[in-house]
């Protein structure tokens, strides 16, 4: 008797499953296909058939690119015994193995084994197609690394140089930390090699050990000083990339490697003046790729560094000049150049022509490059603001392009430009684009608009007209901050009073739907109605208005299905504002505050109840409550007094010298710190001038340990005006002296390195004030020694309670890299019992596009600084 085993039929090739799926009609269909092949898969594996195994393994990736699940699950079962049916494992390797396997998750799926499998192959086609598997499937979060290494390592060792250069691309990949410091001697060792086909590879997967494990960067420092003196294309490719990513993360690597200017600017004058060169011409330019990464290369050898830069200018200058602009990959390498001259310290000439090329990309037909050219100038307009003058014109053409990234980057650009010589014709250009532009457009454009008229307006009737301009062309798309804004610069400009109510007047006859204009209006007709009425205009006609006129249009506004509980809160107070600026119609407003007492609006009906009582009880109050509004001031510090805007009025506010009494101090919001020390016996910290963000300055700081009644704020939040001024030590007023107030000469007493984590170090230095020998006044020094800049920089601190603290302004929220700069800021500590000094800080900023926060505690202090 014999047995007859049916073997399972050949399975489709890669070619014939791609013309399958094609053809499906519905996405249904093709979901079909997909998962009868890969049950015909899932077989083939269970049978542990090695023919097709490679077949296979190549269908699964085609799928996986395609977005459905390769990953099969399987029993440990199959995996174990696939292991121990290898005939070349001996005993002790498979042991370990398995033991492996037992801590693999459950992800560790059939076809990564069946990836393992292909690896370990004598065949080249196999272990192509596993490399390939294993840099689709594998991510460094994986386990089967630990089964991958010594795969790796041995393949690295091969006779055959494409086998090596298999593994070398794979370790490139999506090689771990571990695998990087196992296998980094390897990769070493074949970038010496003489063989350039290695070389080029290995340079590459070095850039990948470098960026998984930076502490190894020393270890290939030998191999690539021979590196640019290599002919081969790819090798000198490869090894500019290495030397750049070196660079970036190393201060010691970069200055190391700044001798190579002058090689890398005669390999670059090489390319740009050689002849057609078939092999890596591409648009009749030589090697544009190579070009592109040289030039990369010089701007970070460059930046920061004269005798480099002056190195490099001539060259950069005939690559500005020799470049065909005709061609995207001329377009390319000229757009290199003038990052690198914008970054490196050129001339002034060189500089000017890098504008001048981005001037020129701005009359491309490509949108993209004229994405970039705007892109750059805002950049750079900054710190050659004349020579983007000069191609105004192009720029506000740009305006009217269709494409809305373009027209984005045109207007704040356009802004950017803006100053006191060519307001006027920029604000007609901006204005007609406000009039045409999308509505995602109005309201940055109005705003932008609001600000550069306040700096550079020429006059103030100008001005005004521009805003009232704003108003009747934005409409409701104006931010609720331009309202309040127009109504202070309408209230200073006293002569443009009766001009400013009667245009205003004229703006909304009939048309209610432009909220802010509308508010507008009603504010000033409350405050200014008896001039219209009057016909008082000097700078135009007057026009002829009665009282009831006047309060037809009030009242409409308050009856107008279009007004907001806002305008309409504004349209009722400037009627009760009227009954002291009118004479023959106050009865006709007691009625209409009157009805308004019943609103359904509780905002209208306090109002109205409100002033319903004014008529009745406190009628002799009415006419000095409902005077006009002086001219409104900004809170401001001038010497020991501070400008208060308390109610429409001003007031000095003198600061009290006299130590703060025992019971609770009176707070604001604004001024809530955190509870930094953990307990109850924090003390404020006095606001000293504003920065540049005195918006968000009192959001960000958060309680985080609930809600614990402490006070203080940051050195940059100003307390609002409303709020009683905190009595204030006398070390407070310092400041405010015109002595000098510290010693000039060196205390004696030492420094020391508060915080030092992440790159950043923050070092105190300490003197005592001349004027109260209680007062420690601490410096405090952060510098960055890492690669890229530290912005958004913000330092707090706090104290206990029986300390006194005051933080000044610091003077930058950027830390510069590499060490090349530091922000300063001044702590003052009052310490009236000399008792030893702790202090707890908090630490935010943004690096590599990530928000860090940190805190800690310092409780190093000399003796000297407290006692």
């Amino acid at each position: 008797m014999s047995f007859h085993i049916q073997r399972m039929p050949a399975p489709i090739r890669l070619r014939e499953l791609i013309r399958t799926i094609r053809t499906a009609r519905t996405q249904a269909e093709e979901r079909e296909m997909i998962q009868k092949e890969c049950a015909a898969i899932r077989s083939s594996f269970r049978e542990e058939d090695n023919t097709y195994r490679c077949r296979n393994v190549a269908k699964l990736l085609y799928m996986h690119m395609l977005g459905y699940p390769a990953h099969f699950g399987q029993e440990l079962y199959y995996m174990v015994n696939s292991l121990f049916k290898e005939k070349t494992a001996k005993l002790k390797e498979c042991t370990r193995l398995v033991l492996s396997l037992v801590h693999l998750s459950s992800n560790f799926s059939a076809d990564i084994l069946e990836c393992l499998k292909l690896i370990a192959s004598q065949k080249f086609t196999d272990k192509r197609i596993g490399y390939l598997g294993a840099m689709l499937l594998l991510d460094e979060r994986q386990d089967v690394h630990l089964l991958m290494t010594n795969c790796i390592k041995n393949d690295l060792n091969h006779s055959t140089q494409y086998v090596q250069g298999l593994a070398l691309c794979t370790l490139g990949c999506m090689g771990s930390s571990e695998m990087c410091r196992d296998l980094a001697g390897e990769v070493e060792k074949l970038l010496k090699t003489s063989n350039s086909y290695l070389r080029k590879k290995a340079a590459l997967c070095a850039v990948h050990v470098i960026r998984k494990v930076p502490e190894l960067m020393e270890m290939f420092l030998p191999a690539t000083k021979n590196l640019l003196n290599e002919k081969n294309h790819g090798v000198l490719h490869t090894s500019v990339v290495l030397l750049t990513e070196m660079c970036e993360r190393s201060p010691d690597m970069l200055a190391h490697f700044r001798k190579l200017v002058p090689q890398l600017v005669r390999i670059l004058k090489n390319l740009i003046m050689s002849g057609y060169s078939p092999e890596h011409d591409v648009s009749g330019i030589s090697d544009p790729f190579l070009q592109v990464r040289i030039l990369r290369l010089l701007r970070i050898l460059g930046r920061n560094d004269d005798d480099s830069s002056e190195a490099m200018n001539d060259i950069l200058a005939q690559v500005a000049t020799n470049t065909e602009t005709s061609k995207n990959v001329g377009n390319a390498i000229l757009y290199e150049t003038v990052l690198t001259i914008m970054d490196i310290k050129s001339e002034s000439g060189l500089r000017v022509l890098a504008i001048n090329i981005l001037g020129r990309f701005l009359l491309n037909n490509d949108k993209n490059i004229r994405y970039v050219a705007l892109t750059s100038l805002l950049k750079t307009v900054q710190t050659d603001h004349n020579a983007v003058q000069r191609h105004r014109s192009t720029i506000v053409d740009c305006l009217k392009d269709l494409d809305v990234s373009i027209k984005r980057r045109a207007m704040e650009l356009s802004f950017a430009l803006v100053n006191g010589n060519n307001i006027r014709g920029m604000m007609k250009e901006l204005l007609y684009f406000l009039d045409s532009c999308e509505p995602e457009f109005k309201a940055d454009c109005a705003s932008g608009i609001f600000l550069a008229a306040e700096k550079y307006a020429p006059s103030k009737r100008w001005h005004i007209d521009t805003i009232m301009r704003v108003l009747t062309t934005a409409g409701s798309y104006v931010r609720d901050d331009a309202v309040p804004n127009l109504i202070q610069l309408i209230t200073n400009s006293v002569e443009m009073h009766a001009y400013t109510v009667q245009r205003l007047y004229k703006a909304i006859l009939g048309d209610y739907s432009q909220q802010p204009l509308v508010q507008v209006a009603a504010w000033c007709i409350g405050e200014y109605g008896d001039l219209l009425v009057s016909g008082q205009c000097e700078e135009e006609e007057p026009i002829q208005v009665t009282e009831d006129e006047v309060l037809d249009i009030l009242e409409s506004v308050l009856i107008s299905n279009m007004s907001t509980s806002v305008t309409r809160g504004y349209a009722l107070t400037a009627i009760m504002k009227l009954s002291t600026r009118f004479t023959c119609t106050v009865n006709r407003i007691k009625k209409v505050v009157s009805i308004y007492g019943s609103s359904i609006d509780v905002e209208l009906q306090q109002r109205a109840v409100e002033y319903n009582a004014l008529f009745k009880k406190y009628d002799h109050m009415r006419s000095a409550l409902l005077e006009r509004m002086p001219v409104m001031e900004k809170v401001t510090t001038n010497g020991p007094t501070e400008i208060v805007q308390t109610n429409g009025e001003t007031e000095p506010a003198p600061l009290e010298t006299k130590p703060p009494p025992s019971g609770p101090q009176p707070t604001s919001q604004a001024n809530d710190l955190l509870d930094l020390l953990g307990g109850n016996d924090i003390t404020p910290v006095i606001p000293t001038a504003p920065t540049s963000k005195p918006a968000s300055a009192g959001g960000e700081l958060l309680d985080l340990l609930g809600d614990i009644n402490l006070t203080g704020a940051p050195a940059a939040a100003p307390a609002p005006a409303s709020v009683p001024p905190i009595s204030q030590p006398p070390f407070l007023l310092d400041g405010l002296s015109s002595q000098p107030l510290f010693n000039d000469i060196a205390t004696g007493i030492p420094s020391i390195i508060a915080y030092s984590k992440n790159g950043l170090k923050i070092e105190f230095t300490f003197e005592r004030s001349n004027t109260n020998p209680s007062v420690t006044v601490i410096t405090i020094q952060a510098s960055n020694s890492t690669e890229l800049d530290m912005t958004d920089f913000v330092f707090q601190a706090a104290v206990p309670k029986t300390f006194q603290l005051q933080l000044l302004s610091p003077s930058s929220s950027i830390v510069p890299a590499f060490n090349t700069g530091t922000i300063t800021q001044v702590i003052k500590v009052l310490n009236p019992q000399k008792q030893q000094l702790r202090m707890r800080i908090k630490l935010t900023y943004n690096h590599k596009g990530s928000a860090m926060q940190d805190l800690a505690e310092v409780n190093n202090f000399p003796p000297q600084s407290w006692q």
